[in-house]
């Protein structure tokens, strides 16, 4: 079944967002739903929870980029790091408690975090690839326990 939109739908979705996102709000409130642009509404709901998990992974990769670098240069640990580190966790923490459905995701995400972990670490260090395990060397509970820093 195919969506048609009345043209004017269509040039205030591209054209101006914000009034697109008002408009849409003022249809849902007023029951007006056979005039909402339900095709764009369904993007905009399914690139909603891809930011979340995005977030989600982006946080990991912050703070096992930092669990990494705190690990293996332990002659250049900053309270920067430290700062980093306990921020990412509560961030991470948050996400999870406002969006319980991703913990179905974490596996995954620590996984891709992992990887995007070590580029971070490659990149502010000395420290190469080969420098790093090729598995993540820290469990779940340790990655968000705030009292844990590898030594």
């Amino acid at each position: 079944m195919g969506l048609t939109l009345r043209p004017n739908e269509l040039h205030l979705y591209e054209q101006d967002f914000y009034a697109w996102t008002q408009q849409q709000r003022q249809l849902l409130i007023a029951g007006r739903f056979q005039e909402l642009d339900i095709a764009n509404l369904v993007e905009e709901i399914d690139s909603w929870g891809k930011q979340q998990k995005q977030e989600l992974r982006n946080r990991l990769a912050i703070l096992l980029g930092h669990l990494l670098k705190w690990h293996y240069q332990p002659g250049m640990r900053t309270k920067s790091w430290r700062v980093t580190i306990d921020i990412q966790r509560s961030e991470i923490k948050q996400i999870l408690l406002e969006n319980p459905s991703l913990k179905t995701y974490v596996n995954e995400a620590l996984m891709l975090g992992y990887q995007a972990g070590i580029k971070l670490a490659v990149l502010e260090t000395p420290l190469e690839y080969g420098d790093f395990p090729a598995v993540l060397p820290y469990n779940w509970l340790q990655i968000l326990d705030e009292s844990f820093f590898p030594d």
